[in-house]
């Protein structure tokens, strides 16, 4: 009789499956695009998700030309920060920092993040910037969760992110002239767009190898225990692999989502604000965005967005949003 075989149960991809070191996400790659010079990142806090009704705009869907109802995410995107300008150029291993220019006055809660040097000469700095053979700009942004009522924090998170398009000197230009002042989201993108979204998921704490990996339950014959694993491997080698299911770390991972598209960029939050504002978040007062479908993470968690890399043949155009739902939460 063959043996019976089957698919491994749970993925090994992402392993080990570790606490995040941070909990603003990292992101180490960026598309190259065409338009520009603009900002290819930007941050907000998740506040939850609704329903809303849209035209259909996929021109080869069932429903096209037709109202169909959508799950979407709200996120608060209050306008980001410039604290300071970062400069690549090429070597043999990659890229590799040359320098930085701080804009002359950051803001005071900016402190509680990092020192800030008293005594700062910023044309200093920019001579220098000038001398070097740049391959890649940066800049240096910071939130405002200060502006934010649904995060009880006041600490800005500070994040690198990517200026693209154009030429090297249009986008140091380009850097120059947004240093020390508040970026929106419309800077980034627009209603229609893609986006891939970056965050670090819900933490689920120390979890057995059953909910961990997925395993199926031993036979309840099985002596003393039902939600243990099998076998810890063969004889020999005679060591544990690490491709066996066990208990460990679950959740609190950093996570990338790619193409969500973006339904709805807008400025008032009472257009999305449920009856009795969202659940463990309070009502949107900023800028919001609607993204389709769910993004990782909690109520409150950082979300970070950033251009495509991989897009795919969807429509850039804004779709025609019908309504949004305002229905109370609380019993959901």
């Amino acid at each position: 009789m063959p043996n019976k075989r089957r698919p491994r149960r749970g993925s090994k991809a992402y392993s080990p499956r570790k606490r995040a070191v941070s909990q603003t996400p990292r992101l180490d790659t960026w598309p190259e695009i065409s338009e520009g010079p603009k900002l290819q990142g930007f941050a907000g806090y998740k506040a939850g998700m609704t329903h809303a009704f849209m035209v259909d705009d996929r021109k080869t869907s069932l429903t096209a030309k037709q109202e169909i109802q959508i799950p979407v995410t709200v996120l608060e995107v209050p306008p980001m920060k410039v604290a300071a300008v970062r400069v690549y150029e090429n070597t043999r291993y990659g890229l590799r920092t040359v320098g930085e220019a701080w804009a002359p006055s950051v803001d005071s809660l900016l402190k509680r993040r990092l020192p800030i040097p008293k005594n700062y000469n910023a044309e200093e700095s920019w001579a220098k910037l000038a001398e070097k053979d740049i391959a890649d700009v940066r800049v240096l942004t910071y939130t405002q969760p200060k502006l934010v009522t649904g995060v009880p924090k006041k600490v800005p998170e500070l994040m690198e992110t990517r200026i693209g398009g154009g030429t090297i000197d249009e986008r140091l230009a380009y850097a120059k002239e947004i240093l020390g002042k508040e970026v929106s989201i419309s800077d980034f993108a627009k209603s229609g767009a893609l986006v891939d979204v970056a965050a670090v998921t819900k933490g689920k704490g120390f979890q057995g190898a059953v909910k961990r990996w997925g395993v199926k339950l031993l036979s309840h014959k099985n002596s003393k225990h039902r939600r243990m694993i099998g076998t810890l491997g063969p004889k020999r080698p005679g060591l544990v692999r690490p491709t066996v299911p066990q208990s460990g770390q679950m959740g609190y991972h950093q996570r990338t989502e790619f193409n969500k598209r973006i339904i709805k960029i807008g400025e008032s939050g009472e257009e999305v604000n449920p009856k009795g504002g969202f659940l463990h978040y309070g009502s949107v007062r900023n800028n919001y965005l609607l993204i389709y479908g769910s993004v990782p993470g909690p109520t409150k968690r950082l979300i970070r967005i950033r251009d495509p890399v991989r897009p795919s043949k969807v429509s850039g155009d804004a779709p025609d949003v019908v309504y949004i739902s305002t229905e109370s939460k609380q019993g959901a």
